[in-house]
């Protein structure tokens, strides 16, 4: 590496400030009071992210007497809902590929109930005043190397021969690069209308301002501690008070459930990324991406980037990091050496916007299961349900999971809870040292692989015949 273009990446980073660029907003709400007390209610939701957000949203809407009490650890959408990369999209399976792979005769009706809840999600945002930049500009996938690009090409016609490709369209080199000038862009697959761009932080915000105003009660800085059984419902301990509940919703993701047997089917997975300063008019111009899509590519280890409102890029992904023990810490949320990379990676990507600064750099924690997207089940009786494991697609996907927990609490065979998806869980994932091991193998195999064109080695390929996997 030639030092002056590590100064020039390191240079790059030198004003970026250490913390979520979405939350990072003059406009934040200050959160509610904590709990202080003995509350009662119908309906109890742990957590203040999309899923709970969500959860409340939709069981107010569904019954506007229900009386629905929301707690959060910390502040709503401070973590995982206020961090990511602000891609919302239609797949429930995080990806066609997954979905494809793992439930095969359930894949037309998946991927019809992920185009129905990305349409609720749309009319949501127009129902409630959700002001969060929301953009349905689809998504690209782009290929890199040519062995990607082949791959693309052979997967388009794939879906093409399920059914599975209407709307979507390949893209040649010149036809991807005819959308956003990159001289890295070899291919791209182009989804026009299942994927949303949004603000991921003031989505949160809005969902607990809706929640607010249809008299859900939301307290702050209240984490539940204990969840036990009491009489015919159920009771939850806080630090300054406690709440008997009906049922409970637990959208807790990746910190640690409550109910103590879900915590061996999650990992915490550690993704950063980087928001650029403003883009001026000519070096859009340099750029193209008229069509603002959502950009992805395909390498295992890969980078999602998208420009926001106010035309900044939001480069992210590739590291992956899983700390030893499976430990959630603030320490982890800074990474200085995936900056460096991320840099790098992006100036390969746009040589065109040299000199370009980055202002913000961040990471946070993914609830990652062995499947890659969410499991759903029911404890103490069915009286409380749970969602977790969305793996990094869940700005939409927990929408889904709400209405699922839903149903599961009202005791309702649904089409959605009759998916082979919400029946079953994913493969736990092992004790350590056996956890860290086996993911460490795991990436090292996958940057191999895309090292080799693509060519999985027999560790990846025992991993797929297993149904057990890592990713971000």
């Amino acid at each position: 590496m030639a030092p002056s273009a590590m100064s020039m990446w390191t240079k790059s980073l030198s004003d970026a400030q250490p913390v979520a660029y979405w939350l990072d907003d003059p406009g934040r709400p200050h959160p509610e009071p904590a709990l202080t007390g003995a509350e009662s209610c119908d309906l109890l939701v742990v957590g203040g992210g999309y899923s709970g957000l969500w959860t409340a949203l939709i069981a107010k809407e569904r019954d506007p007497r229900r009386d629905v009490v929301l707690v959060e650890g910390r502040e709503v959408g401070w973590a995982a809902s206020g961090r990511n990369g602000g891609f919302c999209a239609a797949s429930l399976t995080h990806g066609l590929a997954n979905g494809l792979a793992r439930w095969p005769d359930e894949i037309h009706r998946l991927e019809e109930l992920g185009a129905r809840n990305l349409d609720e999600i749309e009319k949501a945002v127009a129902r409630h005043s959700l002001d969060c930049d929301f953009e349905r500009t689809g998504e690209i996938d782009v290929a890199t190397e040519p062995h990607q690009a082949a791959e693309l090409r052979s997967w388009y016609e794939e879906l093409a021969g399920k059914d599975l490709a209407t709307g979507t369209e390949f893209l040649d080199t010149e036809a991807v690069r005819e959308q956003v000038a990159s001289p890295t862009f070899l291919a791209g697959l182009h989804d026009p209308t299942g994927v949303a761009m949004l603000n991921p932080a003031k989505l949160a915000w809005g969902l607990k301002r809706a929640c607010l105003r249809l008299g859900v009660r939301v307290y702050e800085h209240t984490p539940a501690l204990t969840l036990r059984p009491y009489g015919a419902g159920m009771a939850v301990r806080t630090p300054y008070g406690s709440i008997r509940a009906r049922r409970v919703a637990l959208g807790t993701n990746i910190f640690p459930n409550l109910v103590k047997r879900v915590r061996a089917y999650t990992v915490p997975v550690y993704d950063y990324a980087l928001m650029t300063e403003p883009l001026s008019a000519s070096q859009l111009a340099d750029i193209g991406w008229r069509g603002r899509q959502g950009l992805g590519d395909s390498a295992n280890q890969f980078h999602y980037f998208r420009l926001s409102a106010d035309n900044r890029i939001l480069w992210g992904g590739y590291d992956a990091i899983y700390p030893y023990g499976g430990r959630v810490r603030a320490e982890y949320d800074d990474r200085p050496e995936t900056y460096a990379k991320l840099a790098e990676h992006f100036f390969t990507c746009f040589p065109q916007l040299e000199g370009v600064r980055f202002t913000h750099a961040w990471g946070g924690a993914i609830d990652t299961c062995s499947r890659f997207s969410a499991f759903f089940g029911t404890a103490h009786a069915g009286k409380v349900a749970y969602a977790a494991g969305f793996t990094g697609l869940g700005v939409g996907a927990t929408r889904f999971g709400a209405d699922v927990m839903l149903d599961l609490l009202a005791g309702e065979r649904t089409e959605r809870t009759s998916l082979e998806m919400v029946r079953r869980k994913p493969l736990p994932f092992p004790p350590e040292p056996f956890a860290w091991t086996g993911i460490a193998l795991t990436k090292w195999s996958l940057a191999r692989a895309d090292a080799r064109g693509g060519r999985r080695n027999l560790w990846l390929r025992a991993m797929d015949r297993v149904g057990l996997g890592f990713d971000s």
